[in-house]
Parts: C-alpha cells; structure tokens; sequence
C-alpha cells in the first residue's frame, strides 16, 4: 500500500497535463483583487490632485481680481470647484482673506465665505488655529486663503478607508492691495498706518 501511494504522488508530479480553466478559476480573484486594488489607489490619487489643482485655480482667478466680488462670484466660484473635481461627490470651499499686523503681533480676518457644509467661517478668534500654516507676511499684508473639503468613497473596498481630502492654498493678491469683499468690513486690529494724517 505504501509503495503504490508513492508511485502515484510520484506520477502526479511528473504529470504535465492540465487544464487552462481549471487554473484560471484559481487565479482568477486574486488577478481581479490585484485590478481592483490598483484601480482603487489610482482614483483616489487622481480625485486628491484634482481637488488641490482647483483649489490652486480658484485662489489664482481671486488674486487677479481688481473690483469687489459678491455672493455671486463665490457661488461661481463653488461651481468652477465642482466642474474641476468630480461630479458625484460633493465638495466644501472657504475663501477668505487674511491680514497680518505687525503691532498686534496677529493675524485678522477680513473677511471669510464658505460654500458647503462642512467647513464654518474664519473669524478674529478662530484664524489662530491655523497661523502656523499661514506665511510671514510684513505689516497689513494680505493673503487669500482658499480651502477645499470633499469626501471621497473609494471605488471598490479593498480595506481603502473612505477619504477626506483638504487643502490649504494661499495668494497674495496680484494687481490690487486686498480684495474686497462687497458689505464687508476690516475686522480687527488697533494698527493705525497714519493713513489721512495732515499733523
């Protein structure tokens, strides 16, 4: 009984024959796994540089601005932001503009708008939870600051958790000093430049 066992392991594994099917049936799942998981980091890579090259889009078309812009104009530009990314998943914008003043030894917020709901706007008290991101900027400089929130469900389940893609994009306004947001106010700061001084 011994023997005849190992004669039959031992033709089995001289044994060429096989069957195609067969072999692709075991393979199969892995190659679709292997597709899928390559699709699925690709997408994902593909909607986070789409998001941060709208976000880039939106700030540069801002800082050319030379004339007030309105609600308008940012639900324009909202809309750019869900043309530039892709369609079926939502996307959140803040734009603001952001000053520095150099005696308050602090950063003011002119003004910020948001579009969407997942993002709340910037105020006086509230900018100083990012002004380790923002840039060193001399006295009453100003930058525009434009954030962008989308969630992002990965294309298959792969064990790819379900993103958050965010992005932080700063300008300095190009052909203007600041760009002025129609109604609002400069907030903040005690800076007084000694601008209409006639003493």
């Amino acid at each position: 009984m011994k023997s005849f066992i190992k004669t039959r392991f031992q033709a089995f594994r001289r044994d060429t024959d096989a069957s195609v099917s067969i072999e692709f049936a075991f393979y199969l799942p892995a190659l679709l796994f292997i597709f899928a998981a390559i699709y699925t980091y690709f997408d994902a890579f593909k909607q986070e540089s789409a998001n941060l090259k709208a976000a880039y889009t939106i700030s540069d078309l801002i800082s050319r601005e030379t004339n007030a812009i309105n609600n308008d104009y940012i639900d324009s530009m909202h809309n750019l932001t869900k043309l530039l990314i892709r369609s079926d998943s939502s996307v959140s914008l803040r734009i603001s503009v952001i000053r520095w003043d150099e005696d308050d030894d602090r950063y003011y917020v002119d003004w910020s708008v948001i579009r969407g709901s997942e993002l709340t706007a910037w105020t006086d008290t509230t900018v100083i939870n990012v002004e380790d991101d923002l840039p060193n900027m001399p006295d009453q400089e100003r930058v525009i600051l434009v954030e962008t929130q989308n969630d992002v469900n990965a294309a298959f389940q792969i064990g790819l958790p379900d993103m958050e893609i965010y992005n932080f994009v700063f300008t300095r306004p190009r052909f203007a000093p600041q760009i002025v947001f129609e109604g609002s106010t400069t907030s903040g700061g005690s800076h007084d430049d000694g601008v209409g001084d006639t003493s």
